[in-house]
C-alpha cells in the first residue's frame, strides 16, 4: 500500500524517473511551454519550480544544484539569463497548468504546461488592474458628468 506516498512515480523506476522528469523539465525551459499528460505536468511543477527559484541568485552554487537536475548546459544558461530576470519579483507560482482534452490514440488526459510570465497571449489580453472603488471615491464618480460637459461646452 502507498499510504503517505506523494510522489508519483508515473510507473518508472527512480533512475528513469529523473531523466524523464530533467528532460521535460529542460524542454519545458527551452521552449516555454509544452503539452504532456497531467500526471507528468503535475509531477513537473514541483521539480521545476524549486530551480527557478534558486535560479533568481546567480551564484555559481546555485548553477551547480540546477545543473545536477537539469543536466543540460544551454537550459541552465536561458534560466539564469532570460528566465530569472522575469520572474524576479515573482514570489512563487511561475508555471500554470491547463487542461487541454484527452489524446487521440490511449484516451490519456493531456495538459499544457507554462510559464506565466511568458504567455504573450495571456498578458496581451489581461485586462487592466483597475482600481476598486472604495466608499470615498465613489462620491467622485457623481462628480464625472461635470467633467464630461466641461469639453462638450467648448
Amino acid at each position: 500500500m502507498r499510504h503517505n506516498k506523494a510522489v508519483n512515480h508515473l510507473g518508472r523506476k527512480s533512475a528513469h524517473r529523473k531523466a524523464t522528469l530533467a528532460s521535460l523539465a529542460t524542454a519545458l525551459i527551452l521552449h516555454k511551454r509544452i503539452e504532456t499528460t497531467v500526471a507528468k505536468a503535475k509531477a513537473l511543477k514541483p521539480y521545476v519550480e524549486p530551480l527557478i527559484t534558486k535560479s533568481k541568485e546567480d551564484t555559481t552554487h546555485n548553477r551547480r544544484v540546477v545543473f545536477s537536475y537539469l543536466k543540460n548546459k544551454y537550459a541552465v544558461t536561458e534560466l539564469f539569463r532570460e528566465i530569472a530576470p522575469k520572474i524576479a519579483d515573482r514570489p512563487g507560482g511561475y508555471l500554470r497548468i491547463l487542461h487541454t482534452g484527452f489524446r487521440q490514440g490511449d484516451a490519456s488526459e493531456m495538459a499544457l504546461i507554462e510559464f506565466v510570465d511568458f504567455n504573450e497571449a495571456a498578458l496581451a489580453s489581461a485586462p487592466k488592474a483597475e482600481k476598486k472603488a472604495t466608499r470615498r471615491s465613489r462620491a467622485k464618480k457623481a462628480e464625472a458628468p461635470k467633467a464630461e460637459e466641461a469639453p462638450a461646452a467648448e
